[in-house]
């Protein structure tokens, strides 16, 4: 599918009384509709309580925001919500920067946002049944190991130097900042995805971290976009 917009619904949480909406590809003005009519179809069944899986999503047009920004105020006045989940960095931060994080409640995972619905509707979440949901992931696709001559040369027109290592260093026991940075001076090609990846081994001590989580970091840090990485590479 290209360019268009799937939706999933289950029915979820300790009592089935949560709606769980998986969107899959790009919701704009052309799409947004489509999302718009299962969240009607929703609210018309009775189900007040909703999350939006995002994990898959690629892009978000004003249009799309304004669905889910439309539908808060009356789900909310009649005793429900709309909670959205996993969402790409990019997507992120579009929701971000419009500020809808100050409208609609954000989670990084599905279990946290139904964890959270089921609290607040008063059931022991420790004695519910087992869920089954189909959580999409971007894919994790390996990035080829860096070479000097795969960066360009500085404005200086000096040369990227190779690093020297001259002490062991446990990686799995440091920072969760210093492990990003090993990570981009080791390969600055490397993605957000492939950044979580090279994380999760053994190496770094398996350390997980979500796709926002991460995002945040690299953008606090000044290594969000890949020229920016390459920058802070030439300069260390």
């Amino acid at each position: 599918m290209e360019q268009g917009v799937e939706v999933k619904t289950n029915r979820v949480g300790a009592k089935g009384n949560i709606v769980l909406l998986q969107v899959q590809g790009f919701v704009d003005t052309n799409t947004c509709s489509e999302l718009h009519r299962h969240i009607n179809q929703t609210l018309e069944q009775g189900v007040l309580n909703l999350v939006i899986d995002m994990g898959a999503v690629n892009y978000v047009s004003s249009a799309g925001w304004g669905v889910m920004v439309g539908e808060i105020r009356s789900i909310r006045e009649s005793g429900g919500d709309l909670r959205i989940v996993q969402m790409m960095p990019d997507v992120y931060e579009v929701f971000e920067m419009l500020e809808f994080n100050r409208i609609l409640t954000y989670y990084d995972n599905i279990e946290e946002a139904i964890n959270d619905f089921d609290i607040a509707l008063g059931y022991d979440i420790s004695k519910s049944q087992q869920r089954q949901m189909t959580t999409v992931s971007p894919a994790e696709i390996a990035a080829p190991r860096i070479a000097r001559e795969d960066i360009a040369p500085s404005e200086k027109g000096g040369r990227v130097v190779t690093k020297k290592k001259t002490q062991k260093v446990d990686y799995a026991r440091l920072p969760l900042v210093e492990k990003i940075r090993l990570i981009i001076i080791d390969n600055p090609l490397n993605n957000i995805f492939q950044i979580r990846k090279i994380l999760s081994t053994p190496l770094y001590g398996n350390t997980k971290v979500s796709p926002i989580k991460l995002f945040q970091i690299l953008k606090k840090n000044n290594w969000d976009t890949e020229a920016k990485r390459i920058r802070f590479y030439r300069s260390r």
